[in-house]
């Protein structure tokens, strides 16, 4: 495995899964940042949905249905005593972030993995899926290099909205 130690090799190959979060949440938020940085300083992003603006703001009756949503997901993992059994970690982050986005709330990447209710490596992974599928966009947080923040694109926030207009029909 080139130059890394024993431990961190066993790290990385996931038997030390607290630790490996601890290592990878810093890095991938790092390596967002930079890669939105140097993405700007090319040129990207002019007029493209990798600059900032202010997010659309889904309607009261959407909002009540995705925090239910999100409760009734929580309270169904405690009832049966294992949140394992329902996983859905790609919805999890799309209800937080459309409800953050309603309330006017940054979403960081770490934070996002915690509302994915799944371990932080899991909830990377479906970042990088929505993202690739469009359904969200992460950007550098204005106020801390360090950190990237992620949110709905228009995209994922029409689905969202086209989902819970089902809901309420159905």
């Amino acid at each position: 495995m080139g130059d890394i130690s024993h431990e961190t090799a066993r790290t990385l190959d996931g038997e030390n899964l607290p630790e490996q979060a601890t290592i990878i949440h810093p890095l991938a938020d790092e390596l967002m940042a930079i890669a939105n940085r140097l993405r700007l300083a090319a040129g990207e992003g002019a007029g493209t949905e990798h600059t900032q603006r202010e997010p659309q703001r889904p309607s009261r009756s959407h909002l009540a249905l995705a925090r239910k949503a999100y409760a009734l997901r929580r309270k169904r993992g405690a009832i049966f005593g294992n949140p394992d059994l329902f996983g859905e970690p790609a919805w999890d982050i799309l209800l937080d972030l459309f409800i953050a986005q309603a309330e006017g709330k940054s979403v960081s990447v770490s934070s996002a993995c915690i509302g994915s209710a799944a371990p932080a490596t899991t909830g990377l992974r479906w970042l990088g899926v929505l993202a690739d599928e469009g359904l969200v966009l992460r950007d550098p947080d204005p106020e801390d290099n360090r950190r990237v923040m992620v949110r709905l694109t228009p995209t994922g926030c029409a689905a969202m909205e086209r989902f819970f207009d089902a809901v309420e029909t159905a």
